[in-house]
Order: C-alpha cells, then sequence, then structure tokens
C-alpha cells in the first residue's frame, strides 16, 4: 500500500521562499514522485518530477529556475521517502493547492499514480 502526505505550505509575501515536504510510505525505491498544484478555478497542473532511484527530474516551464524537488535522504528508511519542493521568488500566480503523488513511470512521462496526498495550501500575497 502507498501512501502520500505533504506539509508545509501557509501563507507567504511575494518575494518570499518556502518549501515543501512530500512523504511517501511504500515497498522499493523504484518510483516516481510528482508535485501538482491546483489554484482556483484552474486545472491542475504538474510542477514537476522526481525518479526516485535513477534520480532524474523535470519542471514544468513555469518551475524552472526557481522550484527545485530534492530528495532528503537523511530520512530515508525502508519504506519511507521524503521530498523537498523548494520554491524561491514565489509570486501571487503561484497559490494554489500543492499536492504530492507517487506512481510509476518516467519523469516525463508517468504511467499512472498510485497514490495522492491531500494536499497543502500556499498562499502568496502582500
Amino acid at each position: 500500500q502507498v501512501q502520500v502526505e505533504e506539509s508545509g505550505g501557509r501563507s507567504v509575501r511575494p518575494g518570499e521562499s518556502l518549501s515543501l515536504t512530500c512523504t511517501v510510505s511504500r515497498d522499493g525505491r523504484n518510483f516516481l514522485l510528482g508535485w501538482f498544484r491546483q489554484a482556483p478555478g484552474k486545472e491542475r497542473e504538474q510542477v514537476g518530477a522526481l525518479h526516485w532511484s535513477l534520480g532524474e527530474r523535470h519542471y514544468a516551464d513555469f518551475a524552472k529556475g526557481r522550484f527545485t524537488i530534492s530528495k532528503d535522504s537523511s530520512k530515508e528508511s525502508a519504506r519511507l521517502y521524503t521530498a523537498i519542493l523548494q520554491m524561491n521568488d514565489l509570486q501571487p500566480e503561484d497559490t494554489a493547492k500543492y499536492t504530492c503523488a507517487a506512481g510509476k513511470g518516467t519523469v516525463t512521462r508517468a504511467l499512472r499514480w498510485d497514490a495522492w496526498g491531500q494536499g497543502t495550501q500556499v498562499t502568496v500575497s502582500a
């Protein structure tokens, strides 16, 4: 069984940075981790993806240069994997609910998403 949980969302001012945490509970390191976001009235969009065992990453165009997905290897255990979404220079248009998912595939083409977290809200306003 795969479980996903996010944390770290809060309100920040434009230009500030924020890191979100995604914890995945599953068997094995061969999986895809994805970050998504959905703003009110808009469709969900993918922020980026990390293939845990391969170490490959891919980002949406809007995220390149500002957002980074990394592993927190210090917290990795037999069934627990923690990733960080570091977001810099946040702007009001980054306001959204950020959700993490775990599944299978490559960083540019997910085959399936096995589990989703409940999401964490990020609000950027002056």
